[in-house]
C-alpha cells in the first residue's frame, strides 16, 4: 500500500508541477459561445494570475511560466508598486488561498511599440519564489517552431469585463474557447495593423476584453497546454464577431529564454 501511495504521491507531483497539467482539469463546453464566455471550474488554469495595484484593483492577467517568473503584456504597465495574486478564482472572496506576490524586477520587451503594439509582452520577476501546489502551476510556452495553425481550438481566460460598458469587472475567473485564425484571416478584420508578432484568435462569438489583457491564450500540444498568445488588443466595443489579437509567443520566445537567462 505505502508503495502505491508514493506512486500516487510522485503522478500527483508531475501533474501539479510539470508544466501546462492542471491537477484540477478544466471543463471548456463554450466552444460555440471575456464576452460570452462562462465561468471557468475554480483553479483549473493554475496559471492565471491577477496583476492588481496597491488598493486591491485589477487591471490585467498574466500567465506563471515557472516559480520565479510570470509573463504579462507590455502594455499593462506594470510596476514594482503593483502585486501579483496566485491561486485566485473569485475576487470577491477573503476565504481562498491565495498567494500575493511581490514584484521583483519587470523586463518590458525593448522594442515594444506603443502605436503598433507590436512585441506586447513584459517579463516579472517575482521577489520571491511562488510556492506550486495544485492551485498554483505554470504553464508550457510555446517554442519557436511551434504551428498554431488556423481553425484550431483554443481557450483565453480572464477577469476581464463581461460586456465592454459594464460597471465592473466578474468576481469569478471567466473562460472562453476561441479558434485560431490566419494572420492571412485577420487582415481582412483589422488590415495591416496584424504583424508577424501577433496571432489572432476569436470572431466566433466569444471575445476577450478590458481587463483580461496580459493573460492567456492557450492550445494542447502533446497533452499540455500551452501559452500561444498573450491577450494583447481589440476591438474597442469587445465585439464578439472581430477577432481579438494576442502577441505570439512562438515569435517572442528566443527573447523570453534570452531574458531569464541572463536574470
Amino acid at each position: 500500500m505505502a508503495f502505491l501511495w508514493i506512486l500516487s504521491c510522485l503522478a500527483f507531483a508531475a501533474t501539479a508541477y510539470g508544466c501546462g497539467t492542471p491537477g484540477v482539469p478544466p471543463v471548456i463546453t463554450g466552444y460555440s459561445r471575456i464576452v460570452n464566455g462562462e465561468e471557468a471550474v475554480p483553479h483549473s488554469w493554475p496559471w492565471q494570475v491577477s496583476l492588481q495595484d496597491y488598493t486591491g484593483f485589477h487591471f490585467c492577467g498574466g500567465s506563471l511560466i515557472n516559480e520565479n517568473w510570470v509573463v504579462t503584456a507590455a502594455h499593462c504597465n506594470v510596476r514594482t508598486s503593483h502585486r501579483v495574486i496566485l491561486g485566485e478564482h473569485d475576487r470577491s472572496s477573503n476565504d481562498e488561498d491565495i498567494q500575493t506576490m511581490s514584484v521583483g524586477q519587470v523586463f518590458k520587451h525593448p522594442r515594444y511599440n506603443g502605436y503598433t503594439i507590436n512585441n506586447d509582452i513584459t517579463l516579472i520577476k517575482l521577489a520571491s519564489p511562488a510556492q506550486l501546489s495544485l492551485r498554483v502551476a505554470p504553464v508550457c510556452m510555446a517554442e519557436s517552431g511551434d504551428n498554431f495553425p488556423g481553425g484550431m481550438r483554443c481557450v483565453t481566460s480572464g477577469w476581464g469585463l463581461t460586456r465592454y460598458n459594464a460597471p465592473d469587472t466578474p468576481a469569478l475567473l471567466q473562460q472562453a474557447a476561441l479558434p485560431l485564425l490566419t494572420n492571412e484571416q485577420c487582415k481582412s478584420y483589422w488590415g495591416n495593423k496584424i504583424s508577424d508578432v501577433m496571432i489572432c484568435a476569436g470572431a466566433s462569438g466569444a471575445s476577450s476584453c478590458m481587463g483580461d489583457s496580459g493573460g492567456p491564450l492557450v492550445c494542447q500540444k502533446d497533452n499540455a497546454w500551452t501559452l500561444v498568445g498573450i491577450v494583447s488588443w481589440g476591438s474597442g466595443t469587445c465585439t464578439p464577431t472581430s477577432p481579438g489579437v494576442y502577441a505570439r509567443v512562438t515569435e517572442l520566445r528566443a527573447w523570453v529564454d534570452q531574458t531569464l537567462a541572463s536574470n
